[in-house]
């Protein structure tokens, strides 16, 4: 990891600071920077700088603070939005379980507004679907009309002025299969946030979960990488057999391992080795995800940069060929995109500049 760019090797040695502090040049300071609001993760570098005893240059330092600070006031309101959202929900008995997001930061970081979030994620189960969406709306939301019994769907979007709630049946589909949502919803654990009763995964589902959908969207965001460090971290009796049983019973092992091998390769995230041993792909596909997943090309987030590359990538990584390929015939058909990326969640979107990301 000696030539390893700069936001690695602050998330690999973390909690610890790296073993000397680092002088940057202007052109390292700057790089920093933008692969820190990049990978959503301006505030926690922006707190992790100060632990290590890094130096910035004034114009970097300044770009880090109000980039940290942007993010943060998104996070109030998608914590706003939760909170109201909760509030909806609870006056019918439905207490959902937290996907993600805020109540993810709440549990596994410093501080939760230091890790970006745009929107809020809730499973519930699917029988009480169409109540929830209906006290969603009661808030004033407007649902997206779909189809929730399609097999490439797996949440209904609501919208609204103050952000977006993505209400979840299942917990994801990709590559052309379906993690249904009921059986995480009876594992689930009870808790509360910011008064509201909540359910949060079991943090074996929430092993399989993060890393599912950080191979979902081809590990393109280092926080979903750091994430699964972090929850490692934070639960040292993690049940790693259950980890494995409950990846295979999925369907797509393989994707699990794609995102712990790039964490523990990357980050240094606890994982056994046998359990990337017990859900690795065949060699090739290992291989592949080796190169495709190097430390320079997931800070620079090559894939979501090129679209040809991205969709061979996805084909090429996919458990299964002919599920990805049905699913994949069937986008280009001309399924209607998602709201807010216009395009398959996770694909390549048009590269902004860090003070116009959302």
């Amino acid at each position: 990891m000696r030539d390893a760019p700069a936001l690695l090797t602050l998330l690999r040695a973390w909690p610890d600071a790296p073993a000397a502090p680092v002088l940057l040049d202007a052109d390292a300071c700057d790089a920093l920077v933008k692969a820190a609001v990049r990978h959503g993760l301006a505030g926690f570098v922006e707190h992790a700088l100060m632990k290590a005893g890094w130096t910035l240059t004034p114009d970097a330092g300044a770009l880090l603070t109000r980039e940290s600070r942007s993010a943060a006031a998104r996070g109030l309101r998608v914590r706003s939005l939760l909170s109201r959202s909760l509030a909806a929900l609870t006056t019918l008995g439905v207490t959902p379980v937290l996907l993600k997001g805020y109540g993810l930061a709440r549990r596994l970081y410093p501080e939760p507004l230091q890790r970006a979030t745009h929107d809020v994620d809730l499973l519930v189960p699917r029988a009480r679907v169409l109540c929830a969406v209906h006290a969603l709306e009661g808030m004033g939301l407007t649902a997206r009309a779909g189809d929730v019994d399609r097999d490439d769907a797996h949440h209904v979007e609501l919208s609204g002025p103050e952000g977006l709630v993505e209400l979840h049946y299942r917990a994801l589909a990709g590559y052309g299969q379906a993690l249904e949502g009921d059986a995480l919803v009876a594992r689930a654990m009870d808790a509360t946030l910011d008064g509201h009763p909540v359910r949060y995964l079991s943090p074996e589902d929430e092993a399989v979960y993060l890393a599912l959908h950080a191979s979902n969207h081809l590990l393109q965001r280092l926080a979903w990488l750091f994430d699964l460090k972090l929850l490692a971290r934070a639960h040292p009796g993690l049940d790693w057999d259950r980890v494995v049983t409950r990846a295979r019973r999925t369907g797509l092992p393989h994707l699990v391992w794609y995102a712990w091998d790039a964490a523990w390769r990357l980050l240094d995230a606890p994982v056994p080795p046998w359990v990337l041993k017990a859900l690795s792909p065949p060699r090739w596909q290992r291989a592949l995800a080796t190169r495709l997943f190097s430390g320079p090309r997931l800070v620079g987030a090559d894939l979501a940069r090129n679209k040809p590359a991205w969709v061979a990538a996805k084909l090429a990584l996919a458990p299964r060929a002919r599920p990805m390929v049905r699913y994949a015939l069937r986008r280009l058909r001309g399924a209607r995109p998602p709201l807010e990326t216009g395009a398959e969640p996770g694909a390549p979107r048009p590269v902004r500049s860090p003070a116009g990301r959302r």
